[in-house]
């Protein structure tokens, strides 16, 4: 996964903030059958075939709610699991364990359901040296957790926001009055570190693009003969990054055309989550 990492700074806002959303003032039905100090474990369990995601988050979640939890883990982020498997056990105060559960499990299904998605575009593209990468369409405040979860499917991360690098898109252009334009005005504003990519549609943008010195060019919405036409005549000059509506059902498609890149929206934005159940709750008698 590279360097990608889950710090407690990076992760903790949003935590607190889906525990706040979750526990008003109090946990009703849980604080009116345990006391404070009973401590007890609960069981987490895959309901489906899939790619993990997201312990950190899984793990950080209780220990906000209380620090006098743990959680042993018997996989990694990364991991294939079964429907069946025995995925951590997590033990500590029962309040902690039932009033945390609901949302520690969100991040963690969501997370996976994205990992299972983006591994199934990687093996989509098997033999090929095109790469999968995500794209900045996520839900508000849950980037860096999707884009974690992107990485421990196989998958590369674009920009993680609009500071990361120059991305002029027809909009852009628009502004600008010409691709050329813009990535005239962009050189000239950007710092030399950031890259420059443009997005095109015909090969007219192609040939202005490659001409005005644009690092990555993105083909968006082009056919199969017109993506292998620009392929060629950039050939090498630049990156070529492929996007528009791509995803499971058509991703194979691309991956003879030479691109370098391919970018999916659907990686955040249309995986299904996967399923897991914490089950078996005990209690241990102390308190």
């Amino acid at each position: 996964m590279g360097n990608l990492t889950l710090a407690p700074f990076l992760m903790d806002d949003a935590i607190l903030a889906a525990l706040k959303e979750d526990v008003n003032e109090e946990d009703i039905s849980t604080n009116a059958l345990v006391d404070a100090d009973e401590k007890g474990s609960v069981k987490l369990f895959a309901k489906a075939d899939g790619v993990l995601a997201g312990a950190p988050v899984f793990e950080r979640t209780f220990r906000l709610f209380d620090d006098r939890t743990a959680v042993q883990w018997y996989f990694d982020d990364g991991d294939n699991v079964t429907k069946g498997d025995l995925i951590a056990t997590i033990t500590g105060p029962i309040r902690a364990l039932l009033t945390a559960e609901r949302v520690a499990l969100n991040f963690l299904q969501r997370m996976s359901g994205i990992a299972t998605y983006t591994k199934k575009m990687v093996d989509a593209l098997a033999g090929s040296e095109t790469k999968i990468v995500d794209t900045r369409k996520t839900t508000p405040n849950f980037r860096i957790f999707a884009k974690y979860a992107v990485r421990c499917g196989g998958g590369e991360n674009h920009r993680f926001n609009l500071t990361d690098g120059v991305m002029l898109k027809d909009n852009h252009i628009g502004a600008a009055g010409s691709v050329a334009e813009a990535i005239k005005r962009a050189k000239a504003y950007a710092s030399f570190v950031r890259k420059i990519e443009v997005e095109v549609e015909t090969m007219a943008m192609v040939k202005e693009a490659v001409e005005a010195g644009a690092d990555i060019i993105m083909l968006d919405n082009m056919s199969a003969d017109e993506i292998k036409k620009a392929v060629e005549f950039i050939d090498g000059r630049a990156l070529v990054e492929l996007s528009g509506n791509m995803d499971i059902n058509n991703i194979s498609k691309y991956k003879d055309l030479g691109a370098d890149i391919i970018s999916s929206g659907a990686l955040t934005h249309s995986a299904p989550v996967l399923d897991f159940s914490m089950k078996g709750l005990t209690p241990d008698g102390s308190r």
